[in-house]
């Protein structure tokens, strides 16, 4: 990556007026706010659908476009939305109200289906089967009242190709419905790389390592996932015990069949690579260190105690994804518990790991996270969307804490030569953001509720709860001030790292 800056912002939090950021002008403005502001990079969450949780980490269909995110103006614009029906979906920019989406926004986009005419480009996709799997797993869901693919009648449950063949000749419409959604918003996502392309602006886009159970990945797949008879997990995924939980991460993915996979020659897992950087610029890998040993826990346990790791065959799964996939474009997301096996399998790829500020000041002279210690080949931030924005951050600490925080970050200052107050929390905030842009990391990240200066309020997402907010955070449109650009854009020049316009 060349050295440069970004902002990470999830395409759902974009400000419009229909209950949910989309592919529309919201996306075009902000990589305008971006170029504006010298960044190189924009860094999404994963765009997929979602599913339990609203999480876009327990996504149906982990190859598809979320299509909430298909644009209700610009279906307008084509006459397949009345402009009655597109001020119906209005609402105000609040946070995403993810179960009246799920009530209203496939019957509109329904009703846009009814006046869709085809033509060529859409019959080309619908014969090349770039969605045909995906549109089968969800009339299939729809039929079933929505519930798990493990609660199908049998017959659709093992996906017997008799039952699955008759089931395509009896719901033909709703299955082009399903291809539809994909088409339209591959073809929408299409236009806004293309714009950023113009603009100099990169997507970082994000792979979790994990599938959903109730997910086509598993559904039609299953043989690649430790599974038993009845296709219920035997082994789930999760993080054991650590000094942040005692009881560790439950997080009920169904872990891989890593023999299975090999036996295949890891087509699945370098296929699912080589899609994602079609789509991306740049894919970062989440829970990278599942790549090298990864910790199962027995399914029925009520907390992650008592499970156990297990080597992954990475040299073997690298090399089959090399043959797909340009991996001079993949980020590591190396945070977590960390050992030898980790930093090696980091050294042989060469992938760039990450740094995260708000890690950094504890104390520990030796932190990795330090800016003064971080290295080149790494991209750095202040937060991730799981993280606490700083200004959360030190509003929760007492005064001991904050002052020894305070000083931690005034000593990086000192040892790499940055000059800026730190007088009240929205000052010991940017600082902690200038020592970001300041560091010798390829890459800065900035997400969008540090450089607004934002609160918890503004939270992403907090692991291991099932809060309301959580995946539903919108920004409004005065965020996105001048101000903030010229700032932000002051910076990059200062410290190298403006994008050429």
């Amino acid at each position: 990556m060349k050295r440069g800056w970004g902002m990470l912002l999830h395409v759902s939090s974009l400000p419009n007026d229909y209950g949910i950021g989309g592919f529309g002008e919201e996306c075009f403005a902000f990589i305008d706010f971006l170029a504006g502001a010298g960044a190189r990079y924009w860094q999404v969450l994963p765009l997929v659908p979602t599913g339990f949780g609203n999480s876009p980490y327990q996504s149906p269909a982990a190859g598809m476009l979320n299509p909430y995110f298909i644009s209700l103006p610009e279906l307008a614009k084509r006459s397949l939305l009345t402009e009655e029906e597109l001020s119906s979906a209005k609402r105000e920019c609040g946070t995403v109200d993810y179960g009246a989406l799920y009530r209203e926004r496939f019957p509109l986009l329904k009703k846009a289906f009814s006046r869709f005419c085809g033509g060529t480009a859409f019959a080309r996709w619908v014969k090349e089967g770039r969605a045909k799997d995906y549109a089968l797993f969800m009339a299939l869901k729809e039929a079933h009242g929505g519930a798990s693919f493990d609660c199908w009648d049998a017959p659709y449950k093992f996906a017997e190709p008799a039952a699955l063949e008759t089931f395509v000749k009896e719901h033909e419409s709703e299955l082009l419905f399903w291809q539809w959604t994909q088409f339209e918003a591959e073809r929408e996502w299409a236009a806004v790389k293309e714009y950023a392309g113009r603009k100099r602006v990169e997507i970082v886009g994000d792979l979790p390592i994990y599938a959903a159970y109730d997910s086509l990945e598993v559904w039609k797949n299953p043989q690649l996932f430790k599974l038993d008879k009845d296709l219920r997990p035997t082994m789930v995924a999760g993080v054991p015990p650590d000094y942040f939980s005692e009881d560790g991460q439950l997080w009920g993915n169904p872990v891989f069949d890593y023999l299975a996979h090999e036996r295949e020659g890891f087509r699945w897992w370098a296929g699912r690579v080589a899609n994602a950087l079609r789509r991306f610029d740049y894919v970062r890998i989440d829970h990278f260190r599942g790549l090298d040993r990864y910790y199962e826990i027995p399914a029925g346990n009520p907390t992650a105690r008592g499970g156990h790791w297990v080597s992954v065959p990475h040299e073997k799964l690298f090399s089959a994804i090399a043959k797909k996939a340009d991996m001079r474009r993949i980020i590591s997301e190396d945070l977590g518990i960390l050992d030898d096996g980790v930093y090696k399998l980091l050294e042989k790829t060469g992938f760039p790991g990450m740094s995260v500020l708000s890690f950094a000041f504890d104390g520990d002279p030796h932190n990795k996270y330090l800016p003064e210690r971080i290295g080149k080949n790494s991209v750095c931030y202040t937060g991730t969307h799981d993280n606490r924005p700083l200004m959360g951050m030190l509003a929760a600490m007492n005064e001991e804490e904050k002052s020894a925080f305070n000083a931690r970050v005034r000593e990086s200052m000192r040892k790499m030569k940055v000059r800026k107050k730190t007088d009240s929390d929205g000052a010991l905030a940017g600082a902690v953001t200038e020592l970001g842009f300041a560091c010798r990391a390829d890459a800065f990240i900035l997400p969008m509720q540090d450089a607004a200066l934002l609160g918890d309020e503004y939270r992403m997402n907090e692991p291991s709860t099932d809060k309301a907010q959580n995946w539903s955070v919108r920004f409004e449109r005065k965020r996105f001030r001048p101000a903030l650009s010229c700032r932000l854009s002051a910076l990059a020049e200062k410290y190298k790292r403006k994008a050429k316009t």
